[in-house]
């Protein structure tokens, strides 16, 4: 595709390791191939999803993590650079690229995405009212409001009473090339080199939300009646406990901790199951990455993301949040044969190119 006049520019904190950031990425590639002119406008231009960059596309590294001079900092680049449109994927960043629009006086068009379950973030009863107030009365002043899930829109409608219709529902652009290229590569992983022993992985940050602890729990017992091994992918503050907790339970031969990985998806091709243990979400990429690389998976049915994504179980067992007991028994029940895999025209919906083209209708570039 030819050059497109029009330039998207995506503002953001920093390129770590999130799902929010991969996304980011991800439809910068998209925006790319098709045409645009795109600028990542980033509090630190760091992280290890640097590397993932198109190098097409223009950062702006603002070098601050305190919102006023990022504020500041944006004010400055949208009267310079007068983009078409902004992108900005999480709560704070969202609340000062608004208001840096109002003060720059510029014509740019301000959309804000929304990727968690607001009402169910931890918070102090004090800082959920500020929240509130501040995203009900800021967040109108956006041009577009996008969920990443129908579960997401209908929580920040009721949360911040915004009006339904006012968000639009976009999925995440997980499956690509890339991705299915990345799956087949290979992984030198101790647990892999025995093909008889089934291996489980989960990825994510090692925090609260994604409870590894339950995982790890429902494992002990699966392996009191089979042999396994587990893998679970992702860094956090978390991590402390969670080796307690394997060594309590005897695991140290049977859990694995590797950190972070930018490569997940290559786990994901070779694991015997995915189990996706959070207690909330918006729309878990891991969990539609595993679908795209042919693993079956278990889930709790969190809100929300699990239950859209896997039809209400059609594709993957759902089971109650914090149920260590359920959690074994749908993985038991999974290695015994029972899985549920998507056609690939389900997956079809969280392609690269047929998000890109839904969010050039909401960022009124298309």
């Amino acid at each position: 595709m030819g050059n497109n006049p029009h330039r998207i520019t995506l503002f953001f904190h920093d390129l770590g390791g999130g799902g929010a950031e991969r996304v980011m990425v991800q439809l910068t590639r998209g925006f790319i191939e098709r045409g645009f002119s795109v600028d990542l406008v980033l509090a630190k231009a760091e992280g290890p999803l640097v590397a993932e960059v198109h190098p097409k596309a223009q950062i702006t590294n603002l070098n601050t993590r305190n919102p006023f001079i990022m504020f500041v900092g944006l004010i400055k680049y949208l009267r310079t650079t007068k983009p078409d449109v902004l992108l900005s994927p999480f709560e704070v960043t969202s609340i000062i690229a608004i208001l840096a629009k109002r003060i720059s006086r510029v014509s740019t068009r301000i959309v804000v995405r929304i990727s968690v379950h607001l009402s169910k973030n931890k918070r102090t009863k004090w800082k959920k009212l500020v929240e509130r107030w501040v995203i009900s009365h800021v967040y109108p002043s956006a041009d577009r409001i996008i969920a990443v899930s129908q579960g997401v829109a209908d929580d920040l409608s009721s949360y911040a009473g915004l009006p339904l219709e006012s968000i639009s529902v976009i999925y995440n652009p997980v499956v690509s090339e890339k991705l299915l290229q990345a799956a087949i590569e290979p992984v030198a992983h101790s647990f892999f080199m025995n093909d008889q022993t089934p291996v489980i992985l989960g990825v994510g940050r090692l925090t609260e939300q994604k409870d590894f602890s339950t995982l790890i729990r429902a494992f002990d017992i699966l392996r009191k009646k089979i042999p396994a091994r587990l893998i679970i992918l992702g860094d956090g503050v978390e991590r402390k406990m969670l080796e307690e907790l394997i060594l309590s339970l005897g695991l140290r031969d049977a859990v694995d901790l590797p950190g972070f990985m930018l490569n997940p998806f290559a786990f994901m091709k070779k694991a015997s199951v995915f189990v996706l243990s959070s207690k909330w979400e918006g729309l878990p990429n891991v969990l539609i990455q595993a679908l795209a690389c042919d693993c079956p998976v278990v889930s709790t049915d969190c809100p929300s993301g699990p239950s859209e994504i896997l039809n209400t179980g059609q594709y993957g067992q759902l089971v109650p949040v914090e149920d260590v007991e359920a959690m074994a028994k749908a993985i038991e029940a999974t290695l015994s044969g029972e899985i549920r895999q998507p056609p690939q025209s389900w997956l079809e919906q969280y392609q690269l190119d047929v998000i890109t083209r839904q969010y050039e209708v909401v960022l009124g570039v298309s």
